[in-house]
């Protein structure tokens, strides 16, 4: 075992405990926690909380650490700019830092039209924006969503939500002129199908029936779409199925939004997920590891979309911070000098390959392995004949990997998925430690 990982205390250790108490009688019993560990600092892929222990961490603030915990050109682009100013609200002030960044992105964005882009705090903020900014160029106020897509906790992303509990239970009514249509999960299928060799596309005529059943094409402003679905389990959208998407938006004059907040900058081996499938979209949101760890978020398009909002209807007071900024830029940085995107694909690798040896050797619960580059997954279920969710076993292996010194976070609708977002700054010794805690919780719970 790696030395970083030996636990010292049992977990939670008691600062930890003394912290959950105080917790309680200070902060609202409304925001979860997926661990009862507090931090006290992190580095790279290994996080150590207030009792000593040191963790391996796959979840990566859900997504956000691609570029890695306290990843040192983002601390000191940060600490510079901390010296010369902290903020001006870009609409009062503005500063070079967000004109740079905003031209990166546009560089490194699919398609070779023209681009422009807009900061805001979260993904959430971001995918608000983007539906401003379809609705304002069609005039047009319908949006289409799917099944399992998570797009954010606002009242607008909640809407676009495809999961009741805990997202949306209670928070109704929610914003009109969204509509819903299933989407691919070949473990799964929505049309009832047979596709374990993969998807056949059958529920792609759920979505050309909707323009019959529930809306009218020249209604829709735009169809919002992740190309792997993160909260609802690590489900790839086929290349193809993006492909048809793109031609049926273009048929009816719909803006495209791809949502990138937790696949973007690297997470399955390219920059943007989308372009596995060669598709350019008309709008991606980004969000999460574009900052490496400090809140920014940005909607990138085409400039004659983008263009489309009367002057003054953008707009935030912190969206951009002139220090989220320099971090961004950072992050960039790092991927270029460091090639993450090719580090990427070599923990993809090995990730699939142990596992897809996970399931082999437990084929009767470990019912689906699916995922693209380092975004991958495997699906719990009680039996691999009636596929039915194992939410219990799934929280028995995320405990058991934690007191070994792995943090692992579920996904699905169900809460029946494994997913891994490591770092992609993690060594060869830590990823190969973190896959072997996890084989073992996986045959604990056997």
């Amino acid at each position: 075992m790696l030395e970083a990982t030996k636990i010292k205390t049992e977990i939670p250790g008691p600062k930890s405990r003394a912290l959950m108490d105080r917790r309680r009688n200070a902060v609202s019993s409304g925001l979860g926690t997926a661990t009862p560990i507090f931090a006290s600092e992190a580095k790279g892929a290994l996080l150590t909380d207030v009792d000593g222990n040191t963790f391996i961490d796959f979840g990566g603030g859900i997504g956000v650490l691609n570029a890695g915990h306290t990843n040192p050109r983002v601390v000191e682009a940060a600490k510079e700019q901390l010296d010369r100013f902290t903020h001006t609200c870009y609409y009062v002030t503005q500063y070079e830092p967000y004109v740079e960044l905003a031209e990166k992105l546009n560089a490194l964005a699919p398609g070779d039209s023209p681009k422009r882009s807009f900061f805001v705090n979260s993904g959430a903020e971001a995918v608000e924006n983007a539906v401003k900014i379809a609705r304002s160029y069609t005039g047009r106020p319908a949006i289409i969503a799917f099944e399992n897509a998570f797009h954010g906790r606002t009242l607008m992303g909640i809407t676009l939500t495809s999961k009741v509990d805990p997202y949306k239970k209670s928070f109704g009514p929610y914003v009109p002129e969204v509509y819903r249509v299933p989407a691919p999960y070949p473990y799964r299928c929505p049309a009832g199908k047979d596709c374990s060799g993969g998807c056949q596309g059958d529920c792609f005529g759920a979505l050309e029936k909707a323009f019959v059943s529930y809306v009218d094409p020249g209604s829709v402003a735009a169809i919002i779409v992740e190309p792997v679905s993160g909260e609802g389990g690590f489900i790839p959208f086929p290349d193809f199925y993006l492909r048809k998407l793109r031609e049926l938006c273009d048929r009816h004059g719909i803006v495209l939004i791809v949502d990138e907040v937790q696949t973007g900058f690297g997470r399955t081996g390219k920059m943007f997920a989308i372009e596995h499938s060669g598709v350019v979209p008309d709008l991606v949101t980004t969000a999460k590891s574009l900052g490496g760890g400090l809140p920014i978020a940005g909607v990138t398009g085409k400039a004659e979309i983008m263009d489309a909002v009367h002057t003054g209807g953008l707009g935030t007071t912190y969206g951009g911070n002139p220090v989220a900024c320099a971090a961004a830029l950072a992050v960039l940085e790092t991927f270029e000098e460091d090639n993450l995107l090719a580090r990427a694909s070599v923990i993809g690798d090995r990730v699939m390959g142990r596992l897809r040896d996970i399931q082999q050797k437990h084929p009767d619960f470990v019912g689906d392995v699916r995922g693209r580059g380092p975004m991958a997954a495997m699906e719990l279920v009680k039996d691999a004949e009636s596929r039915t969710p194992d939410k219990e076993r799934t929280a028995a292996i995320v405990e058991s990997a934690l007191q070994e010194g792995l943090l692992l976070l579920t996904a699905g609708q169900y809460g029946n998925v494994i997913r891994t977002l490591t770092p992609l700054v993690i060594t060869d010794d830590e990823l190969e430690e973190g896959l072997n805690i996890l084989s073992r919780a996986v045959d604990a719970a056997a």
